[in-house]
């Protein structure tokens, strides 16, 4: 055993600087791991705030938690937080801890108001999901504060849709808006709120209870004298409103578009051909559901980089994509039919992709590690790394990577001298909604 020790020791002792740098290659998951192995890992972790910079915790039942656990998230610097279940007393709690907390989201708040978010003086990202107590106030809504992203979604209020877009175009700092309703909230027009918000440049907004759009839906004349709208990057939810290029006309600097369709089964008119038809700078572009890719796939515009397609497609579609968009350098493909016919395609009709997100299910081998022909691509994600171990029980599955998908990564990053990264996990932003 002694023989064991000096090695072990040697190891421990190595340079701070160095453990540090071996630490920051680490996932989130793991570098919690090592903290378990032994104190001299677990104060190296925590002390080093660089090492979790943008790290976020989630936090239900407040009466769990210990001294010690909080003084570790108060060394680590956490500025991150989800409160699930949460009350008033457990944001006093939570701000004599992390007073420096600057992005807060209240999961299924069980209060009637939000309060205390004073305590919070670097507070600029607040999230409100859905929260089945009715808000009473909005008092937490304060005007002049450092509020830069503000995301409302399945929230229950009392207060009129006036009162609530009055609240918020208070709030001249932000950058980013998100509001998404049941179709309670009856807003004629968007125009009110982007003159006062002229700032903005992220805004994702509920569409159901729209049926055709206003010439001045997006106008900010009315207030700001005609100035052009910021707005960069727009997300519509349950969308199938009638729209017009002269409605669209103040979106000139739009670059991000996302389309939540209503109805999986389309209309007789593909309004997203206007859009597109609409908006020639457009760099990124994601559909799910409507129409068939093939009814706006003409329509795309030769400065697109990144397409997202959640549709019903066949190979074809992807061959007018590649004529009309062929500079994209992020697909995520997720047609309604298999992926089988479609990934042997890519390497040929995308050779400048650098990110993709497919499905492997049903897919040759040889198609699959076909990718490695895309020369610039660096990440593959794998939207279905689930399996059934069973087949006797269909019905139980694995959330993890199966031994085929694990062997197909395994050979991709051989064959690509592991250029190529396989993530088989959505890393979504726990401040996000479920909508999205």
């Amino acid at each position: 055993m002694e023989g064991d020790a000096a090695p072990l020791s040697s190891v421990l002792h190595l340079p701070v600087e160095l453990w540090l740098q071996v630490f920051s290659f680490l996932s989130w998951r793991d570098k919690l791991s090592v903290r378990c192995t032994c104190d001299h890992f677990r104060q190296l972790l925590d002390k080093s705030g660089l090492l979790w910079a943008g790290f976020s915790v989630t936090l239900r039942d407040f009466s769990r938690y210990n001294r010690k656990f909080w003084h570790s998230l108060a060394q680590r610097h956490v500025g991150s937080v989800c409160v699930r279940s949460g009350r008033r007393k457990d944001l006093k709690q939570l701000s004599s801890w992390l007073p420096a907390l600057h992005a807060l989201r209240l999961d299924n708040w069980t209060e009637g108001g939000v309060y205390d978010l004073g305590r919070f003086p670097q507070l600029s990202h607040l999230s409100l999901t859905s929260c089945f107590t009715p808000l009473r106030t909005l008092d937490f809504l304060v005007p002049g504060s450092q509020l830069r992203e503000l995301r409302l979604c399945n929230v229950q209020l009392t207060c009129s849709a006036v009162h609530l877009l009055a609240a918020v175009s208070q709030l001249t700092r932000l950058t980013s808006l998100l509001l998404h309703h049941d179709g309670s909230l009856r807003v004629p027009s968007l125009s009110g709120i982007l003159s006062h918000l002229t700032q903005l440049r992220h805004l994702s907004w509920t569409m159901i209870t729209y049926r055709a759009l206003s010439h001045d839906f997006f106008s900010t004349t009315h207030h700001t004298g005609g100035a052009t709208l910021q707005l960069s990057d727009l997300q519509l939810l349950d969308y199938d409103a009638v729209v017009t290029q002269d409605a669209l006309q103040p979106l000139s600097r739009l670059r991000s578009l996302s389309v939540f369709h209503l109805y999986s089964v389309p209309g007789p008119i593909c309004h997203l051909q206007t859009w597109l038809s609409s908006l020639p700078e457009l760099q990124s572009l994601s559909v799910h559901g409507g129409h068939p890719l093939a009814a706006y796939a003409s329509f795309l515009p030769p400065s697109l980089l990144s397409l997202t397609l959640s549709v019903d497609l066949k190979p074809e579609d992807l061959e007018l994509v590649s004529a009309r968009a062929p500079h994209l350098e992020h697909l995520h493909l997720e047609p309604w039919s298999s992926s089988s016919g479609l990934i042997k395609l890519l390497p040929l009709l995308f050779p400048h992709l650098r990110t993709l997100s497919i499905r492997h299910q049903h897919v040759p081998d040889e198609d699959f590690l076909s990718l490695q022909r895309l020369q610039r691509l660096h990440t593959v994600e794998v939207l279905d790394s689930y399996y059934r171990p069973n087949p006797a029980e269909p019905g139980w599955g694995a959330s993890q990577p199966s031994p085929r998908l694990l062997q197909l990564t395994s050979d991709l990053q051989k064959l690509t001298n592991h250029r190529v990264r396989v993530l088989t996990s959505s890393h979504r932003d726990p401040l996000s909604c479920d909508c999205i």
